[in-house]
């Protein structure tokens, strides 16, 4: 989503970062820059006014004189004003001491209600409760059963009456105690837009349940009309909090950046996609960071965690540095991989990618077609590829639907990897006996002596990670080395 506004505002921190030295006239061209960048976000034209207003006058007050470099000073401030503006904190979630904790959600039809009371009810869920859906909703054709139907995927019951919407949540109360629910979220109907009789049947099931929390549900694609619809709810509603959906869109970002300041209320929650764990908690300071080029380690880390078994992947890296790493081992750690979401999606995340390598299309169906090779061997030849002769490799490449070319050149990378990380793992080895002979040389030593400590028992080094489709010349000089598939070498116009 907000690719374009990223662009822009790493074209200006990136000038001041190379200055040793700010002037005025620097930090107010800066200024001018920035807000145009998000002007054309489609941000809030006062929320502009003030967000540029509170960076230049730090920018260009004592904060910045007494810095050692004034360019990557301006940088931080610009990060800590943005991570004001998205919201500050990350939304804290507290429970009733007399369950059940009532939610609320509202909105405009189409803007995600349902859903997004499913995936909410997943999130719960992951914390250890016992939600309940209720499907308030009596205005859209078929929106209890779509409820049902997200309900039976989550294995979380849904509370729903052909009566009155107002009755229905009431009612859902008594259930949800009856049947020891501790989380009750309340799917109300919406409008194709705001009316009168919308707002009194929503602020009527507010009365009669008392939520703990009443959420606004907003399409980022809407730009400011997502901001103007939060107003009248909030006017009516009292919002807690706004979850924003199609994150993951190519609108640019307005929304995200002038709800809270303009409504006075946080974005709680976001969601990044359509399947029903793309949605958690909005962190406002990650989200700068990945506006600002400064990626989001702690976002994917979260991620990694959650895909990779710890004990399965220790196992693996330590056959890697022995060299005992096979095809097998590879193809399970390609399939965590890509639990984590698209592969562009988790360079995004990755600090210090340029934007060339970032905004690359990545095509994930050509890391499909290395798993169909590495799946058309049989599990010896997956083990030791040596086995791999001409006939072999022509009948894998026939299973595999690719040329026999496309197969010699994996099997060559795999086996230059292999080796590589043998020596790395060696190399390890060796320096952790000097370093104890060191050591104990130095326990002998009189007066004065130093004793050093031993070793590491192998270097942390990872196999290189390249991606497919990917031209290697555009990383070059970035630091990065090569990018692409795990353990991979350079794919060759076989495997592009």
């Amino acid at each position: 989503m907000f690719e374009a506004l990223s662009d822009r505002f790493e074209g200006v921190l990136s000038r001041l970062r190379s200055k040793g030295r700010l002037t005025e006239a620097d930090v107010d061209e800066a200024m001018r820059e920035i807000r145009l960048a998000l002007l054309e976000a489609d941000v809030n034209v006062g929320v502009v006014r003030n967000f540029i207003a509170r960076v230049r006058e730090r920018a260009l007050g004592e904060e910045l004189s007494k810095a050692l470099n004034p360019g990557q000073q301006v940088v931080k401030i610009v990060n800590e004003e943005l991570t004001a503006t998205l919201g500050g904190e990350t939304i804290r979630i507290s429970y009733s001491a007399k369950p059940p904790t009532v939610v609320l959600m509202a909105g405009l039809q189409g803007s995600g209600k349902t859903t997004n009371s499913a995936k909410l009810a997943r999130w719960f869920r992951s914390q250890g409760r016992h939600p309940l859906l209720v499907g308030a909703d009596l205005q859209r054709p078929a929106a209890v059963e779509q409820l049902r139907t997200l309900g039976r995927q989550l294995e979380v019951p849904v509370f729903s009456e052909d009566s009155d919407p107002v009755a229905v949540a009431a009612a859902a109360i008594g259930e949800a105690r009856r049947t020891g629910r501790d989380v009750v979220i309340v799917d109300t109907a919406g409008r194709l837009a705001i009316d009168a009789e919308l707002m009194d049947e929503v602020r009527r099931i507010s009365e009669a349940v008392q939520p703990d929390y009443t959420f606004l549900v907003i399409d980022a694609m809407t730009g400011q009309d997502a901001v103007t619809t939060a107003e009248a709810f909030h006017a009516a509603l009292a919002l807690d909090g706004v979850i924003l959906t199609k994150l993951d869109g190519d609108a640019r970002g307005g929304a995200a950046l002038s709800v809270k300041e303009v409504v006075g209320r946080p974005i709680a929650f976001a969601s990044t996609g359509e399947k029903l764990d793309e949605f958690d908690l909005f962190h406002p300071d990650r989200l700068a960071g990945r506006i600002l080029g400064m990626g989001d380690m702690l976002t994917l880390i979260e991620k990694a965690e959650q895909v990779f078994e710890k004990e399965q992947t220790e196992a693996a890296a330590a056959r890697l540095l022995e060299g005992q790493f096979t095809l097998e081992d590879f193809l399970d750690q390609m399939q965590q991989l890509k639990k984590m979401g698209p592969l562009s999606g988790v360079l995004g995340m990755m600090p210090g990618v340029p934007k060339e390598v970032r905004n690359a299309q990545i095509d994930d169906r050509d890391i499909a077609r290395i798993e169909g090779i590495i799946r058309s061997m049989t599990p010896a030849e997956r083990r030791d590829p040596d086995l791999i002769d001409q006939s072999r490799r022509l009948r894998i490449a026939r299973g595999a639907g690719a040329d026999p070319a496309r197969v010699a050149e994996l099997i060559k990378q795999f086996k230059e990897m292999s080796k590589m990380m043998k020596r790395m793992g060696g190399m390890g080895s060796k320096k952790m006996a000097r370093s104890k002979r060191k050591a104990g040389k130095a326990k002998g030593k009189g007066p004065g002596g130093r004793t050093t400590g031993g070793g590491r028992v192998a270097p942390n080094t990872r196999a290189p990670l390249r991606l497919p489709d990917l031209d290697p010349s555009r990383t070059r000089g970035t630091g990065l080395g090569d990018l692409g598939l795990p353990g991979l070498g350079d794919p060759g116009p076989g495997l592009r």
